[in-house]
Parts: C-alpha cells; sequence; structure tokens
C-alpha cells in the first residue's frame, strides 16, 4: 500500500488585502508555521502565479516554484475552478457567473468560452512545466436548470447536453494528455458533474478518455446524501486529488437538501470546518489508502460559523492525525509457518 501525503492547504479562501494573505510568498510562510506541507494553488489570482507564463517559461516556472519551496513547502497541484465553470455556461447563467472572467470578455459567451479553455490549455502546460501529475477544474455546466425534471426534459436533452459538454472538453484533455497531467473535475453541485452517474455519463461521451478524472470532496456527496464512502469503492481508480472538507446535514419538517433559499448559516446542509460536521474522516482515509490512492490531501476550508484562520490552524494536525502509516508486513507474520509447498499440498490433501 501507498500511503497519503500532507497535510497541505487550498489557498483560495484565504487569500485577502492585508498580510501575511496579499503575496504568495508570506501566505506560504503562514501555511508552513501551521504545519502544512504542501500548497494547492488558484490560478485565477494573479497574486499567486501568471498561468500564461507559467505555460511559456520554464524559467519562470522554476524561480516561482523556488518560491515556494523556500518556504518549506511543495507545490501539490494548480486550480481552474473558476476558468472551467466557464467552459460551459447555460445563457441562464451568464450574468452570474461573468465576474468570474476578465473585463474584456464580459458580456459575450464565446470570447469567454475560447479565453476559458485557452486558460485551461494554458494550465497543462504550466502543470507539466512544474512537474505535477494532476490538476483540479469544475465542469461548468449545460443541464443543471435541468437538474429537477419539471417540467419533463425533452427525449434526448440529456444525451445532447453530455455530448455537447464532451465536445468542448475534449480538446483541453487532449491537451493535458499531451502534458502527462490528469484532469480532475471536482463532482460538485451547480456542474453537471455533481454525483457518479453524471461523471460516468460525461466520461463516457470523451470516448472514456484516460485523462478525465476526479477531485473527491465528500462534502459534496454528504449534502447529497449520498454514500461517500461507496463511492470511493466505485471510483477509486478515477480518484486522483482529494479535497479533505467537512459537512453536515440536519433536515427539519420544514426544510432539507434543496435549502429553501436560506443563507448558508441557516441551511440543513452547510459546510462546516474540520471536525465540526459529520463526515467519517477516518474511513475515508482507511478506504484511500487501502485503494492505494498516494496523492496529497488538501484542506478546502469552507465554514460559515467558524473563522477562517481557526479553521487552518485546526486542519493541519487534523490531517496530519488521519494519515495512515502504511504497513510493510502482516499483523500475523509472528505465526507464519513460512512457505512450504509440501505442507500446502498435505493440508489440501493432494
Amino acid at each position: 500500500m501507498k500511503q497519503i501525503q500532507g497535510p497541505a492547504i487550498f489557498l483560495a479562501q484565504f487569500l485577502g488585502d492585508q498580510a501575511p494573505f496579499d503575496n504568495l510568498k508570506t501566505l506560504c510562510k503562514w501555511a508552513a508555521s501551521l504545519g502544512y506541507k504542501g500548497v494547492q494553488i488558484p490560478t485565477w489570482d494573479s497574486r499567486c502565479i501568471d498561468l500564461q507564463k507559467a505555460a511559456e517559461s520554464k524559467d519562470y516556472c522554476d524561480d516561482w516554484k523556488g518560491i515556494v519551496e523556500s518556504t518549506g513547502l511543495q507545490v501539490t497541484e494548480l486550480s481552474t475552478h473558476l476558468q472551467g465553470q466557464l467552459v460551459a455556461v447555460n445563457p441562464a447563467y451568464d450574468e452570474l457567473f461573468d465576474g468570474f472572467a476578465p473585463k474584456a470578455v464580459r458580456g459575450n459567451p464565446k470570447e469567454r468560452q475560447a479565453w476559458a479553455t485557452e486558460q485551461l490549455k494554458f494550465a497543462a502546460k504550466a502543470s507539466r512545466n512544474l512537474g505535477l501529475n494532476a490538476h483540479a477544474t469544475f465542469s461548468g455546466a449545460l443541464m443543471w436548470h435541468t437538474m429537477y425534471p419539471w417540467p419533463q426534459r425533452p427525449a434526448g436533452l440529456v444525451e445532447d447536453g453530455f455530448a455537447a459538454l464532451a465536445k468542448r472538453w475534449l480538446p483541453i484533455l487532449n491537451a493535458f494528455d499531451k502534458a502527462g497531467v490528469d484532469l480532475c473535475y471536482e463532482i460538485h453541485p451547480g456542474e453537471d458533474l455533481h454525483d457518479g452517474i453524471t461523471f460516468e455519463r460525461f466520461w463516457e461521451a470523451t470516448g472514456q478518455h484516460t485523462r478525465c478524472n476526479m477531485l473527491y470532496d465528500p462534502s459534496h456527496l454528504l449534502l447529497q446524501q449520498l454514500d461517500y464512502l461507496q463511492y470511493i469503492d466505485f471510483y477509486h481508480t478515477f480518484i486522483k486529488m482529494f479535497h479533505v472538507k467537512d459537512a453536515e446535514f440536519n433536515p427539519t419538517g420544514k426544510s432539507g437538501v434543496y435549502g429553501g433559499y436560506q443563507d448558508w448559516v441557516n441551511r440543513p446542509g452547510r459546510f462546516r470546518s474540520l471536525g465540526d460536521g459529520q463526515v467519517d474522516f477516518s474511513a475515508i482515509f482507511s478506504k484511500l489508502t487501502q485503494y492505494d490512492y498516494s496523492g496529497w490531501a488538501v484542506l478546502e476550508w469552507e465554514c460559515c460559523i467558524k473563522h477562517p484562520e481557526q479553521g487552518a490552524a485546526e486542519g493541519a494536525p487534523f490531517i496530519q492525525d488521519h494519515i495512515i502509516r502504511v504497513t510493510e508486513r502482516a499483523f500475523d507474520d509472528f505465526a507464519s509457518a513460512g512457505k512450504d509447498q509440501k505442507l500446502n499440498k498435505r493440508i489440501l490433501g493432494l
């Protein structure tokens, strides 16, 4: 068996306008002081990285990587969650998602999609230049507004939707294949890839592309009331990335999975700081270790109650305590009779 790496932290939720959260080096020093060993980088924030330069210049990548490593940390993966969202946007969401794009392409869905696709291709090259083997993103969504089947979906709508989504992503998946990097879709409500079935349908539509993989985040599965442990049994060969994020689901007689349009703090299902929710991380780390997951365990902190700095400080030891040092021998080796083929034949009556 292989051992999970970590703890690591996704920097997206901690970037800010005040030190130490306003530039990459000081943010990495802060993370290292808390006990983290790696950082996952949001590529849409120029304070973290110039994605185009990273794609075009190995020298830039070497210098940039040196900044992170000078703080005692490793780069775990790059993320294009916001850019990936813009690869596929249903017109119903144009204005809501326009803010993810640079001003030059806002209000122009075709140009926005082209920009997003270019960003993903930059990310493939940048990941290769940095020596990374996995990348995090969102799938975007063409069909999310039809997720609940009322009014009834026209026949063939879902099949056509996944075919269209795959058509947009295939050139990107091919770019990641050329770079030797796995593209990992975070399975997430709001995306067309939001559970196991939707991932399978997309994967089939891509021709079972070998670079089409998953980022596993149990919080999104718990909030759907999906069996997030059996999910690992089904999809462990696709899980190349892991966000360690907690959640809780407490339905009432008034509200359940859909949340009643309430704010996060009042929703029955809400994200929580590590250890404050209902996710069974002991079982998750055991299952991932059983299946030889050797990637990083990365804190993605989101909580509507606890302060982010407290959550980050608690997250590193929480993850470290859950990482399993894998055994190198069987627990009952002390009772081994050794290998004796004649003995085996006698026991078998041969």
